[in-house]
């Protein structure tokens, strides 16, 4: 749907993750949810009910869109900027902190100190702080570390690496065998694996906060990951196309 300008018709949707292994009862409720949600709006053609995509679900999707071919997997231009942002809030505000702590954990912010968290580069927070109304409660700084101090350290300390680590390592194990040529694709149903394929590369990326490679470990497992994702998605790029304009009913929006 993102850029086409179109509604989707629902038993298309239920009918597509049903071949990627989805329950209809399971996608349904998910349609359910985004709607109530704002994420995904809803409207009716006869008897058929078709969903298109609101701003913020498009503005989520264009994230993703961007972070997959865009800002890459690798950050090697980072130029020793750092965003801190503190903040102290009322004690009995635990909802609003539990917000935030998400908001900044999704934007690639890692716990510093309690009340101080930290990301690499220039992150503009202000959109999340706004939407939460916390702008009297929190303080946004750019910073450089000083000369000396061990940020490979500091990196380790802040971010679980291991289990970032983990998850390039498990996604590629999983998926270099179709770029290899070792599984057969054309047997199976391309749109449902690229479905597939996306939806776990995004899962993993969205949890890296894109930490500058040279202070990582020399064997992280990012690059080789992102270069199976795209071996993948390149094979199945035209057979997914084509059985989308088969079994996908669109309306324009």
């Amino acid at each position: 749907m993102l850029g086409r300008g179109v509604c989707v018709y629902t038993g298309s949707v239920i009918e597509v993750f049903r071949r990627a292994g989805v329950g209809e009862q399971a996608t349904r409720s998910t349609l359910t949810r985004m709607v109530s949600r704002g994420l995904l709006s809803r409207r009716r053609e006869g008897r058929r009910t078709y969903i298109g995509l609101t701003d913020r679900s498009e503005a989520i999707l264009r994230d993703g869109e961007r972070r997959i071919w865009k800002t890459g997997a690798v950050n090697r231009e980072w130029d020793g900027t750092w965003t801190l942002l503190g903040f102290s809030l009322p004690e009995s505000w635990q909802r609003q902190r539990h917000d935030l702590r998400s908001q900044l954990t999704w934007a690639g912010f890692g716990a510093l100190f309690s009340g101080l968290w930290i990301a690499p580069g220039e992150v503009d927070v202000s959109g999340i702080v706004a939407e939460l109304g916390l702008a009297a409660h929190v303080k946004v700084f750019r910073a450089h570390a000083d000369v000396g101090m061990d940020i490979a350290e500091m990196v380790d300390d802040t971010w679980d690496l291991h289990a970032l680590g983990a998850g390039y390592r498990d996604f590629d194990a999983s998926w270099r065998p179709y770029a290899s040529g070792r599984v057969d694709l054309s047997g199976g149903d391309a749109l449902a694996l690229r479905l597939r394929l996306t939806a776990e590369w995004l899962q993993v990326i969205r949890s890296d906060p894109r930490l500058p490679v040279r202070h990582l470990p020399e064997d992280w497992p990012a690059a080789g990951a992102e270069e199976t994702f795209r071996a993948v998605h390149g094979l199945l790029e035209a057979p997914a196309r084509d059985a989308a304009q088969r079994s996908i009913e669109t309306v324009l929006a």
